[in-house]
């Protein structure tokens, strides 16, 4: 058996009935660029041509009896496609398309089989069809969702669906699941191999503590004040989730942004979080007040290859550490509010930068799982997260993607729409990705708490064409 890391096992103890922790790609397909007809079957074929070079799809996750150690992976032995990818004829109902995917998001994975879905979806407007991917926040994060990209998705319209044999064939896992007698077994073999693994934990977290202390008293000194967990004002968003997801997405060209970073002097992911400053001012004037303090966005940062002791994000697909960042939603000048997103994000990732990059393992390994899932399973119950401080806003995430087409069993990709998981108490994630040449946004919700998504969504775009604006005034040359 293959042992998740307390990084990865994190997204497994936290999800409940209303908080879903799985990750949701849409894409947009033209299937005229194809050589030949794009059908089920074809897509079918070329997922299943694919799954050598896709190892994470056949790994079927085992949970251990009375939480004694994190699950394990084992390759799966009844490994059925008929349970993975599935067919959606929309026959020209364009409209049941966008309601289809608010319920596909709003269904957790089942974890009686690799942890990934897919739906093909054809028969949308104008001959469009469409692919609406599932999978579970344990085997992708940002960096790791692009790599699956790279595997899955071709350069060329006419690519062969058989890419050959990997150039590095993972190790095979032993087929079979084990029985809970072996899978406990195992797993205390496994504490009893490591016994220091939660003071080496306690050490680094400590570690990690102090050295983000020191950063933030050293800011506070010069006379900055950084963004922190539970430090802003409730919003209607910040509530007790309930299962059901919305999602709504669009697209911006990304030349313009890149102008405006080149001219001003600030960072796409500035940018990003101006715009999502903006479209949240517009959607709180409408259905809530505007408070006269900034709001807080928590940004995930890769820190893949950053190190990493042994038992810590060392091999996890989650390679992830955390910043906030102020929304300041209550200044009206957009130059105002690019401004202090800037200099709230610099001084975060001063903290951010401080922080190990193990130190979400960490904290996992420092409970016993079987605490984490009650603790979290009771907070939902008991909807505390109506009386108790959010830690976030909102999760705002910018992941960098290929600038090039990209197709898949000859169709090309013309949106590429990410929808992240939502923690309890805040009802709101947007993640931006790049792909040739645009910034394509996904925003999932819980539309309870969200109503007006796509108004939003279009404040949001809104935002980034009122900053781009400023570009000219700047003298900035078009493609610096």
């Amino acid at each position: 058996m293959e042992r998740l890391g307390a990084a990865d096992s994190w997204f497994l103890y936290l999800e409940g009935p209303t908080q879903h922790l799985h990750v949701t790609g849409l894409m947009l397909l033209d299937p005229s660029t194809s050589p030949d007809e794009v059908t089920f079957e074809k897509f079918r074929s070329h997922v299943e041509a694919r799954l050598d070079h896709l190892p994470s799809f056949r790994k079927r996750m085992v949970e251990v009896p009375l939480g004694i150690d994190h699950p394990a992976l084992v390759e799966d032995p009844e490994l059925d496609l008929g349970r993975h990818v599935f067919h959606e004829s929309f026959a020209g109902r364009e409209s049941e398309f966008r309601p289809f995917v608010d319920r596909y998001c709003s269904e957790p994975l089942g974890r009686d089989k690799p942890l990934w879905e897919m739906v093909f979806a054809t028969g949308l407007e104008g001959g469009a069809c469409a692919l609406v991917a599932k999978l579970h926040h344990t085997m992708i994060d940002g960096v790791t969702g692009v790599g699956i990209m790279a595997d899955l998705l071709d350069l060329e319209p006419d690519a062969p669906a058989d890419k050959g044999p990997p150039q590095d064939p993972p190790p095979t896992l032993p087929a079979g699941i084990p029985t809970p007698t072996e899978s406990m077994l195992e797993a205390i073999a496994n504490r009893l191999a490591d016994p220091l693994r939660p003071v080496r934990a306690l050490r680094r977290t400590g570690s990690s503590i102090l050295r983000a202390a020191d950063a933030v008293v050293t800011a506070r000194g010069a006379g900055r004040e950084q963004a922190a967990p539970f430090g802003m004002p409730r919003t209607r968003i910040n509530a007790s989730l309930t299962p059901a997801r919305a999602v709504s997405f669009g697209t911006t060209p990304l030349q313009p942004v890149k102008d405006l970073k080149s001219a001003l002097g600030v960072t796409v992911n500035d940018v990003v979080l101006a715009a999502v400053t903006a479209g949240l001012r517009g959607f709180l004037s409408e259905h809530d007040t505007v408070p006269e303090v900034p709001l807080i966005a928590s940004v995930p940062v890769s820190v893949h290859g950053r190190p990493a002791e042994e038992s810590g994000a060392a091999g996890a697909t989650n390679q992830v550490s955390n910043m906030f960042v102020h929304l300041p939603v209550h200044l009206s000048d957009p130059m105002e509010r690019l401004r202090a997103v800037q200099s709230s994000a610099s001084d975060s990732k001063e903290i951010q930068g401080a922080i190990g990059p193990e130190m979400l393992g960490d904290m996992v390994d420092l409970v016993p799982p079987a605490f984490l899932s009650l603790g979290m399973a009771a907070y939902s119950r008991a909807g505390l997260a109506d009386r108790t401080p959010a830690a976030h806003t909102l999760i705002v995430s910018n992941v960098p993607g290929p600038d090039f087409p990209l197709y898949i069993a000859g169709a090309e990709v013309r949106g590429l729409h990410p929808f992240g998981p939502l923690m309890e108490g805040s009802g709101l994630n947007v993640t931006v990705l790049s792909h040739d040449g645009r910034l394509d946004v996904g925003l999932i919700a819980c539309p309870d708490l969200v109503p007006g998504l796509d108004d939003l969504r279009a404040g949001i775009i809104a935002g980034f064409e009122e900053l781009v604006a400023l570009a000219p005034a700047t003298g900035a040359a078009p493609g610096d």
